[in-house]
């Protein structure tokens, strides 16, 4: 009954649900009854518990949003370099089976963001830039020097727009 009032009020409105951090058995029934998309961050994956882990892309379900990093993450390239511990930078390779680096992480989370099941993924300019950590977006619980960062023009390139658009077509997200 409250899922048909809301959309007869609301509409079709495209609600996401926030199911990051602390989320509790309710968070995640009201999600559901809702059928509402929940968040998978690639940042969050590589724990102690990274084969079981709820964000690690073989564990997505097709209504989830698959992000590399938010607003309120480090780069993707800063995660690397600055946040993740060996041991994660480790399960990142395993993981990937492959040689990863600040200089390509940014392009193997996107390429796992993209070719997981998740019905939609947002990429943050800043890890399609591979931009490191003084291209962060945001600190929570700081007051100073967030949301400063902007695009400059020039920075999407065509050869940038050419890896982004086979990328789409590769990974069927048209």
């Amino acid at each position: 009954m409250l899922k048909q009032g809301l959309k007869k009020e609301l509409g079709e409105l495209p609600f996401v649900a926030e199911d990051l951090g602390e989320i509790d058995d309710d968070v995640i029934e009201l999600r559901e009854r809702f059928s509402l998309p929940g968040m998978k961050v690639l940042q969050f994956a590589f724990d102690d518990n990274m084969p079981e882990s709820e964000h690690i892309p073989h564990h997505y379900a097709s209504n989830f949003l698959a992000y590399t990093g938010t607003h309120d993450n480090n780069t993707t390239r800063g995660w690397f370099k600055q946040d993740a511990d060996e041991s994660k930078r480790n399960r990142v390779r395993q993981y990937t089976a492959k040689e990863i680096n600040e200089d390509n992480i940014s392009e193997e989370f996107t390429r796992l963001a993209y070719g997981s099941v998740a019905k939609t993924v947002i990429i943050p300019l800043q890890d399609i830039l591979n931009l490191d950590a003084q291209a962060r977006m945001n600190m929570p619980a700081e007051a100073q020097n967030n949301w400063s960062w902007r695009l400059l023009p020039g920075q999407v390139t065509p050869e940038i727009e050419n890896k982004l658009k086979e990328w789409v077509w590769v990974f069927d997200r048209m």
